[in-house]
Order: structure tokens, then sequence, then C-alpha cells
């Protein structure tokens, strides 16, 4: 490392929605997390997720447009973007059961995987796929 060089600490995921606020809701109900902080230009909201931030910004946010052109989200029937949002719960079928009761699309039914991790997917309301997992313990 060279000499001055400051460790990184990873800050943010943030996803590209449709409409932040009913995001950040459709999330809380989802998935149980609490909505930290809500903008009052609705252009911005957080979720508590521990030591980094989940984030919500349009599709169309100013700030990034220049970027690298416009966001595309999946297409909820064919496509899968190559990042996906995985939260991590002690009981995972019933953290999967309340994310489709509040709404997100069912992807695969939770089951247990060769690496420890027992596991499933849905989608948002975006059609961005999340994880429900375990902790894999070594």
């Amino acid at each position: 490392m060279a000499s001055g060089a400051v460790s990184p600490a990873f800050a943010y995921t943030i996803v590209y929605v449709r409409d932040v606020e009913k995001s950040a809701a459709f999330y809380a109900a989802a998935f149980g997390s609490a909505v930290r902080r809500l903008d009052q230009s609705h252009k911005w909201a957080e979720l508590e997720s521990g030591a980094t931030t989940i984030a919500f910004t349009p599709l169309h946010q100013r700030e990034t447009d220049g970027l690298s052109g416009e966001v595309q989200l999946p297409d909820a029937a064919a496509a899968r973007d190559p990042v996906e949002v995985c939260f991590v719960y002690a009981d995972v079928d019933a953290a999967y059961r309340r994310a489709v009761e509040n709404g997100a699309v069912p992807v695969s039914a939770p089951e247990q995987k060769p690496w420890g991790q027992k596991s499933g997917f849905v989608r948002d309301m975006d059609g961005n796929i999340v994880r429900i997992g375990s902790h894999v313990r070594e």
C-alpha cells in the first residue's frame, strides 16, 4: 500500500428506481428495514441497513445522467442485473414469506445451497433481484 494511502470504506449501494418514496416504503415493508431518510425532493432515500447504506435515487437523477447514459431497469420476465441486493436473516423462510406478502415477486423459494447458505430470490417493484439469505458461517 502506498504511503499515506487511505483504506476505502464501503459506503453506499445505490438502487435506481422509478419512484424513490414508493421503493423506500416497499423495502421497509417487504424486508423489514427502517427508512432512515427521505429527502424533501423525494430524489433520495436511505434505509437503516447496518454498516453500509442502501440508498434509492430516481432513474434520471441529474447528478448522474451525464456519467454513463440512461439507467436501464431489468425486464422482470427475462433479464437480470449484474448486481443484486442481499439481506441476511436468521429465519430465511419467514423473511421470504414477508417479502412476498408485501409485494415482492417470487423468483425462487429458499433452499439450502452447497456453500452453506440458505437463500431465496425475489424481485422488487422495479424488477431488481433481492437475495434473502442466511449468514454463511465458516
